[in-house]
């Protein structure tokens, strides 16, 4: 009996263009029998349910899922599934990286990386690695021993560091188009009148206001109104 063969990394693939991830499928059955891809889901009811359902080792999926961003959820799917993991972006965004490591992603995999790449990046977080830039990684230890430590002299800095980058984006809009409707703020930012709901909904939760212009006392007060190069 051969004890040192490896077990089959068994992966949920999760992204809302079936395209892309039919094509990530074909390089990770390039490592069959080592890779496995066990389910694909589009949406994050989708993604709960398989999590829940197929139990993976490791979840490789989409940070925008065009109806929601994946980082919004990602600690509910972790409660629920002790799958690793790793996110996908077409963004080189550190900002958003740091957010999502944060939050208890094992990595981040830019779309446009090699197959060769993304095969290790898998292989690496499945046992048990981060795969991040240094620099991200920095960052990220930065902060949680500023947070241990108590150094940390802003207190709504845990607030805040939950903000994504298109959360910031929606603010600063918010404050610049102060008389406009939500419908004007949404044709600006070229997005639909429900998903500008979304994210609002979503940014009051994380910064403790009720309406609009809770939000835009407090982006005003805390300097977050400022565009984002």
């Amino acid at each position: 009996m051969d004890t040192s063969a490896k077990k089959t990394i068994r992966i949920l693939l999760v992204d809302d263009h079936k395209s892309f991830m039919d094509g990530l499928s074909m390089v990770i059955g390039s490592r069959s029998p080592e890779m496995e891809v066990v389910g694909m889901a589009t949406t994050p009811d989708e993604a709960m349910s398989a999590a829940v359902s197929l139990e993976p080792d490791l979840i490789l999926m989409d940070m925008d899922l065009g109806v929601a961003l994946s980082l919004d959820f990602l600690p509910e799917l972790l409660e629920k599934t002790t799958a690793k993991v790793l996110m996908l972006t077409g963004l080189q965004d550190p900002e958003m990286h740091e957010v999502a490591i944060f939050k208890g992603a094992r990595g981040v995999l830019l779309k446009d990386e090699s197959a060769k790449v993304i095969l290790k990046a898998i292989e690496k977080v499945d046992a048990g690695e981060i795969w991040a830039s240094n620099s991200i990684l920095g960052r990220v230890l930065n902060n949680l021993n500023q947070t241990k430590k108590g150094t940390q002299t802003d207190p709504e800095h845990a607030k805040i560091v939950q903000l994504t980058r298109r959360e910031r984006k929606i603010i600063t809009s918010i404050v610049i188009f102060e008389a406009s409707t939500n419908e004007e703020i949404a044709d600006h930012l070229c997005i639909s009148k429900s998903t500008l709901k979304n994210h609002l909904t979503t940014i009051y939760s994380k910064l403790e206001v009720k309406n609009r212009i809770q939000l835009m006392k407090y982006a005003l007060k805390h300097n977050l109104a400022k565009p984002l190069e």
